[in-house]
């Protein structure tokens, strides 16, 4: 462990230095630490690292450019720190580590006797070497006979720049990778059975004009989604030096001048001699649309822009969001653990339109429009998508129109769409993202539509509902929405013996209906929102008072047993603990059915002494905040100070838990800014305890730029409890704060003591 944090201090300084210009102060971007969470390892054994990469680009890019370390897969990203060799530059689509990657193209510099495969061409690379920030990365690869190959990465939405600075040599090659089908790597999440079989990649080299052209109709998640047959990640690769031969391989194969190829495991390569220290640089553009549109989207983002100029133009754009929060009195390790958490809240979801069009893995067609993909909703819902409301409310209405579109095109909307749906998780959450949007304000999408859809939702089945189990990554046969939907209406709850993962199910789906209530409440729909009221009230039918818990209840009504292992079936990523408080849109009908403010806190209390809270996952997110509803707030204010110091770490192994395409990142962030989103389309914030003496919100509401402050006068370490919290000078009677509160407050202040303050209730 001393040896690397000597390293990472090193990458630190460099990075640093890399970023600082010598006569202006540092800004918010020069605090990003993209290298925190890349590690594999978690906090303490048997967890799992962030699942996070070093990834080049703009905010939302559609296309990740990224030092790629190892084979990705479903269940391994393609840069993890522990690594110490490198395999290529990717230009990636996969968004986190339980998802897998589409579409993708690497490319590896290298001197010496070709070598194309993977574990044949890895190339060691030092921590010391490297540097990482949002807009640029390079590393030092080492070549052999003490010789060495800079590879550095710049890169827009969907184009990058990979410049390579060669050693002399008279046999330099530049391998690409079209597409990498390997059954070494295959397991139950990553079955390449039917992919092999069907699939071909291609590859074109073009010497006359430097070019290589192909596409990948690799998908890493099809065996959970339904077929594309026109799906095909698109590329076009310039290159900056003439080559003098060239060739196309296939497996171990190597096809010398060889200008076509096709295959589940193949590329191509250039050759060339080069000077010492000649620079060749690599453009590289993407598209799902063709590879005349990759040209186009080629012209539109790298016409006329070096490498240099790609650089500060992404830093620019980076400097811009981040500049929407400014903290001030805190460390320099804690603005770089919340900048790299803003920095992770605006990767995901990802562009997916190209300059007016689309392509849509909900019908395989091309559309006219804007659009985005990978939406971990399952997660995101919870803090991610509330969060984007104020840091990034330009691109909230064209998220949820993505949404619309692929309910307009598959029938139903996401629930993790990979760039095709996979019903990965549970619950139909974008119901929640939706509605919470429209509850706060936003009007830029087709209301009627969005309605229709998170009504379908609510109380149509899926095709299959009586018919199959929808066990977690079952094989794709149709949309799963709610699974058991027709059990959830007719008994009150989703029965154990029929639906796979049934409590959990019950209580999502319960917050669900709840949240599309608020949205027919908003529009005058009073009959649609009496009907969704009493469904989100049926989780109270899992409850059972002898033991205190919400557990699985069987077709005939009769509460299931625990299993031959001593544990009760129905939960998804936890068990009766993890779920005891799910029901987050009715923490008051929580209180009554566990019998008062006194009893719940006191299993809360015991949720918390016995260790069964889980932060690196998500269905406790919001249990810290739950003392506020029963009248003991001082504990949530310990919670919070506790959870985000101890989550959250300036280190590779900085996150808790997998990052979750942004929601780990969301929770931490309110968790310093005092308050969090517990129920979705309440438009209700519960107030936690900030952890930084001062912090500006900038963002726009209505159309006008908005300044929200966040002032904790006396915070310390001991000083970590509110005494008194006011709103531009009006005290707060209760520690709630509405979300119209925010947006038309100016100044939220807040008093802190050593002392709990136990009448501010």
């Amino acid at each position: 462990m001393k040896k690397t944090s000597i390293l990472f201090t090193v990458l630190l300084f460099l990075n640093y230095c890399f970023a600082q210009k010598p006569t202006t102060q540092k800004q918010e971007v020069d605090y990003v630490n993209p290298l925190i969470g890349t590690a594999a390892t978690g906090f303490a054994k048997g967890l799992d690292g962030g699942g996070t990469m070093p990834s080049v680009g703009p905010p939302f890019a559609m296309t990740n450019f990224v030092a790629q370390t190892g084979e990705s897969k479903m269940s391994r990203m393609n840069y993890f720190y522990e690594d110490s060799s490198m395999i290529g530059f990717l230009a990636s689509h996969q968004p986190t580590v339980w998802m897998g990657d589409y579409g993708y193209v690497s490319v590896m510099p290298q001197i010496g006797g070709l070598k194309v495969l993977p574990k044949d061409r890895a190339l060691k690379f030092s921590h010391a070497n490297e540097v990482s920030t949002p807009y640029y990365y390079s590393t030092l690869l080492e070549a052999g006979n003490k010789q060495h190959i800079k590879g550095e990465i710049a890169s827009s939405s969907r184009c990058g720049i990979f410049r390579f600075t060669f050693p002399k040599s008279d046999d330099a090659h530049i391998i690409i990778h079209g597409i990498n089908l390997n059954p070494e790597l295959t397991h139950w999440a990553n079955d390449y059975t039917e992919r092999i079989k069907k699939l071909r990649g291609y590859v074109k080299v073009d010497k006359a004009n430097m070019e290589i052209t192909g596409y990948n109709p690799d998908r890493m998640a099809a065996q959970i989604s339904p077929e594309l047959p026109n799906f095909k990640g698109y590329f076009v690769i310039r290159f900056s030096k003439p080559f003098k031969s060239f060739g196309t391989w296939d497996g171990d194969k190597i096809n010398v001048s060889s200008a076509e190829q096709f295959g589940t495991r193949m590329g191509a390569y250039i050759s060339f001699a080069t000077n010492k220290d000649e620079r060749v640089e690599v453009r590289i553009a993407t598209s799902f649309i063709s590879i005349e549109q990759a040209r186009k989207n080629m012209d539109m983002e790298l016409k006329g822009k070096g490498f240099n100029d790609l650089v500060q133009s992404t830093r620019n754009e980076w400097q811009k969001g981040l500049s929407r929060i400014k903290v001030g009195g805190i460390t320099n390790d804690q603005k770089s653990i919340f900048y790299t958490a803003m920095f992770h809240t605006m990767q995901f979801p990802r562009e997916m339109s190209e300059y007016g069009k689309y392509y849509s893995a909900f019908d395989d067609k091309i559309h006219k429009g804007i659009s985005y993909t990978d939406y971990s909703l399952w997660d995101t819902y919870r803090a991610l998508h509330p969060l984007l409301l104020f840091t990034q409310p330009e691109r909230v209405n064209p998220m949820i129109t993505a949404m619309l579109q692929m309910y307009q095109q598959g029938g139903r909307l996401p629930m993790w769409p990979n760039p095709a749906e996979t019903n990965i998780m549970i619950g139909t959450h974008a119901d929640a993202v939706i509605a919470d949007a429209y509850v706060k304000g936003f009007r830029g999408f087709d209301v009627n539509v969005a309605y229709a859809a998170v009504l379908k939702d609510a109380l149509v089945p899926p095709p299959f509902d009586t018919v199959r189990p929808y066990a977690d990554r079952d094989l794709w046969t149709d949309y799963e929405a709610q699974a058991g939907l027709t059990y959830f209406k007719r008994l009150g709850y989703v029965p154990v013996d029929k639906t796979a993962e049934s409590v959990s199910r019950t209580i999502e789906y319960s917050v669900d209906d709840y949240a599309v209530a608020m949205f027919a409440k908003a529009l005058g729909k009073n009959g649609d929102y009496n009907q969704l009221m009493q469904l989100s009230k049926n989780y109270k039918n899992l409850y059972d008072p002898s033991t205190g818990f919400m557990l699985p209840r069987k077709s005939d009504g009769q509460f299931d047993k625990k299993n031959d292992k001593g544990l009760w079936e129905g939960f998804t990523e936890g068990d009766q603990w993890t779920y005891a408080f799910g029901a987050m849109h009715d923490v008051e009908g929580m209180i009554e059915m566990m019998g008062g403010k006194e009893k719940f806190a006191a299993k809360l209390d015991e949720n918390f002494a016995g260790k069964h809270y889980r932060h690196d996952n998500e269905p406790g997110h919001h249990y810290i905040y739950l003392y506020d509803y029963c009248e003991q707030p001082w504990k949530t204010q310990e919670l919070i100070r506790k959870h985000t110091s101890e989550n959250f770490r300036n280190q590779p192994i900085g996150i808790n838990g997998n990052e979750d395409c942004g929601q780990m990142a969301a929770w931490y962030i309110f968790g310093v800014m005092g308050f969090y989103p517990v129920t979705p389309a309440s438009g209700v914030y519960a107030i936690g305890a900030p952890q930084f003496p001062g912090l500006t919100l900038n963002f726009r509401a209505g159309g006008k730029p908005r300044t929200f402050q966040v002032i904790a006068e006396n915070l310390s370490e001991e000083n970590r409890y509110i005494q008194k919290v006011s709103l531009d000078g009006v005290v707060l009677t209760k520690p709630f704060i509405t979300h119209r509160q925010i947006i038309n407050g100016h100044k939220l202040v807040f008093q802190m003591g050593a002392k709990p303050n136990y009448n501010w209730k």
